[in-house]
């Protein structure tokens, strides 16, 4: 299994890891920074340029980002977020993960059933596609529009009625989306928020068997952008019915 699945951490293992991967996307020419102290061995800014646009000691967001501080306080954390020019999710998903130690994370699998108003609903929408998700986008029920839109998920077996999972690795459902890579993203980084906090072996396969099977997962699961980005406008292509957007 790939060393990239998500699994239980140390508290402010996953912090350490989301500021990283956040100021590697930066470089000081950005954020009003003079460039200073020759090439630099790795890309972004380095650990003292984010303290100082936080207004931070250096050794203080050494130790958070080496998780050898339990938290920050609001103030703190919203300084590294505009420090970092992270946007409203990625802000949200900041806080998350530096209140890990203030609460207890949610232990076990996650029960998911399809409640039978809901299936009646789905069955009932009989010119709009609808799919019912769970929290890490498996697909819990879905009607007949749906099933002619992506794929006949009846004929996917349990274990990989996974959205995610057909996104990246289903050739039907990838080729259904003109702008996959931009929705496939969004799938990454909503999974991700979800994920956080939890230990749950299915999730931890999933992600491992994506790390292994397609290098795009792998460089945008390691890259820990984070959105809770759940409605939108998406342009589709099919065989059939040629392109058209839903919404």
């Amino acid at each position: 299994m790939s060393t990239s699945s998500h699994r239980s951490e140390e508290p402010g293992t996953e912090l350490g890891a989301f500021l990283r991967a956040r100021r590697s996307k930066l470089d000081p020419g950005t954020v009003g920074l003079a460039e200073t102290g020759g090439p630099r061995r790795v890309p972004g800014l380095r650990r003292e340029e984010v303290a100082q646009l936080a207004a931070i000691s250096t050794d203080y967001y050494t130790r958070l980002e080496q998780g050898r501080l339990p938290g920050a306080s609001p103030a703190v954390l919203d300084a590294l977020a505009t420090a970092l020019r992270l946007g409203p999710d990625e802000r949200s998903y900041l806080y998350r993960l530096a209140n890990k130690s203030d609460r207890q994370p949610p232990s076990g699998p996650r029960t998911e059933r399809v409640l039978p108003h809901t299936r009646m609903l789905l069955d009932n929408l009989r010119d709009s596609p609808a799919v019912l998700l769970g929290p890490y986008l498996d697909i819990l029920a879905w009607n007949r529009p749906a099933a002619a839109v992506f794929t006949d998920f009846a004929a996917v077996p349990r274990r990989e009625r996974n959205f995610l999972r057909l996104l990246f690795l289903d050739p039907t459902v990838r080729g259904r989306y003109v702008d996959w890579s931009g929705i496939a993203r969004i799938c990454v980084a909503y999974v991700r928020t979800a994920a956080e906090g939890r230990d749950e072996p299915r999730l931890s396969a999933l992600i491992g068997e994506l790390s292994l099977r397609d290098p795009d997962f792998r460089t945008w699961w390691a890259e820990r952008h984070a959105t809770y980005q759940s409605h939108g406008t998406k342009t589709f292509v099919h065989p059939a019915a040629g392109r058209y957007t839903l919404h």
